[in-house]
């Protein structure tokens, strides 16, 4: 694949940052694609690897070698029809998957992996701007209706198979835009929501029908966003469907029960993230505003970093990210864990726009004047075989006007699921499986799970695989086979 030399001739080339003091400045993307020479060059490091770890590497298994190659040897459009094979929304992963991929290249072994999320990116973007991206509705209809519930990746990607297979499919959205955690969850600056309205006007053309501001089921818990206006009951998607996916996210935050809790001033990430979405989208202002103030993150991951990103726009005094894990190393043990995803530490831009990070970290009580939140007081851990341990004497307090409590999702809603009358796991999620007969199929006739509603809280190339195998579970349901891929 590629140049048979490459990998020996070339080091990898990575895309171009905008500089900090301009990027923080606005909210649009700032990572410019490859040009097409370094696209070339980055193809031309694939190696004739015998087995492609890669593949497996991704969630969605890729056809990584075969569009490295048609990227190197010019041939764009093929490299394009190659990666939509396997995933409906490159564009996407091309910008906010952490690229499972790379660690399992085997040029990773000992040098740099191929820039294989570079790659789609370069291809998707090129595939936009030449207008090859185009509808492909279905040649006839099978006059069979599917209801989705939830419209993020999952949702998505569920769709728009089971679209082209020609069932009559609809999508329904609580909140005013179709994304899901796309749309509200995730900075403008990691992904231009432009794309996502590109993507949907293609699933629209092929035949979906969207329903926003709709709420199915119960209402909501606190700390999960919602615009409904209106609530159907599950029953009545039961009586006028022949088939039901709930695709919606897992958005229950976990929680930090400790004194002070409800001091003004302590926020879940969401409700920090999303309003500010709507803001940039040219909605209401975001009431929570960091601006000059002391900000604390509680949490490593995504969510995390996201804040830590936001509140360095809004021009905060200081940005400091707790984790209540230890530090990890630099650099993973690579004979160890290759071709697996390993531990390590892991920065993202929005670290180095500013944030001092601290690990081992529990926070004991939230310390408030007058109702607000004025100070962390919090101790440091020792991990032992597992398990953590208070060090004596290692309590300090640190200054806080802002706090922001992005320590994952524990489960999907439970409303949902239980208005349904669906089977719950030990973790709360859907149960269902993911192979064999009656995969993505519930506890309940002609109800199906996929993405975070069945495994969690995850990846966005997890939920279009789960959406895409969904999709396939769902039509074999209806017609008794399918010729949709999973």
């Amino acid at each position: 694949m590629g140049k048979p030399t490459g990998f020996m001739e070339f080091e990898r080339r990575s895309e171009a940052y905008e500089p900090v003091e301009q990027r923080l400045k606005h909210y649009r993307e700032f990572v410019a694609h490859l040009s097409d020479a370094d696209a070339k060059v980055q193809g031309a490091r694939c190696m004739d690897c015998g087995i492609p770890f890669c593949n497996n590497g991704c969630p969605v298994n890729n056809n990584i070698p075969d569009f490295n190659d048609a990227v190197y040897r010019g041939q764009w459009r093929e490299a394009i029809e190659i990666l939509h094979s396997t995933n409906n929304f490159p564009e996407m992963t091309g910008r906010i998957c952490p690229a499972p991929c790379e660690t399992a290249c085997t040029l990773g072994i000992n040098c740099e992996p191929v820039g294989i999320k570079s790659l789609e990116r370069a291809i998707i973007d090129k595939a936009g701007e030449s207008g090859w991206v185009l509808p492909q509705p279905p040649a006839s209809k099978t006059g069979k209706k599917v209801a989705i519930v939830g419209s993020g990746p999952a949702g998505l990607a569920c769709a728009q198979q089971l679209a082209r297979a020609g069932h009559d499919v609809t999508v329904f959205e609580k909140n005013d835009r179709i994304g899901g955690l796309l749309r509200y969850g995730i900075p403008d600056f990691k992904l231009d929501k432009r794309l996502i309205d590109w993507r949907m006007a293609q699933i629209q053309a092929e035949g979906v029908t969207f329903r926003t501001r709709t709420l199915i089921g119960p209402e909501l818990p606190q700390g999960i966003a919602s615009d409904a206006v209106r609530r159907i009951d599950p029953r009545e998607l039961m009586n006028d469907f022949d088939a039901v996916v709930l695709s919606g996210g897992a958005e229950a935050p976990r929680d930090l029960p400790i004194p002070g809790r409800d001091l003004e001033g302590v926020h879940f990430a969401l409700e920090f993230l999303i309003p500010q979405n709507r803001e940039v989208a040219g909605g209401h202002k975001n009431v929570i505003n960091a601006a000059g103030k002391y900000v604390v993150v509680i949490g490593g991951g995504d969510t995390g970093s996201d804040c830590v990103g936001t509140s360095n726009r809004h021009g905060a005094a200081s940005v400091t990210q707790f984790e209540l894990l230890p530090r990890p190393p630099e650099q993973e043990n690579k004979p160890l864990v290759w071709p697996y995803w390993p531990i390590k530490l892991r920065t993202s831009s929005s670290h180095q726009e500013g944030c001092q990070r601290d690990w081992s970290v529990a926070t004991k009580a939230f310390v408030g004047d007058k109702g607000k939140l004025k100070a962390l007081k919090c101790v440091r851990l020792e991990w032992k075989d597992g398990k953590m341990s208070e060090i004596p004497g290692s309590g300090f307090t640190l200054k806080a006007d802002l706090v922001f409590l992005a320590m994952g999702f524990v489960s999907p809603t439970a409303g949902m699921l239980d208005a349904f009358g669906v089977a719950k796991d030990a973790r709360g999620n859907a149960q269902a499986s993911t192979d064999g007969a009656g995969c993505y199929k519930t506890s309940v006739d002609k109800v199906f799970a996929a993405g975070d509603m069945r495994r969690g809280q995850s990846l966005v190339v997890w939920a279009i695989r789960e959406g895409r195998q969904c999709a396939r579970a769902v039509d074999e349901h209806l017609m008794g086979t399918s010729t949709l891929p999973r």
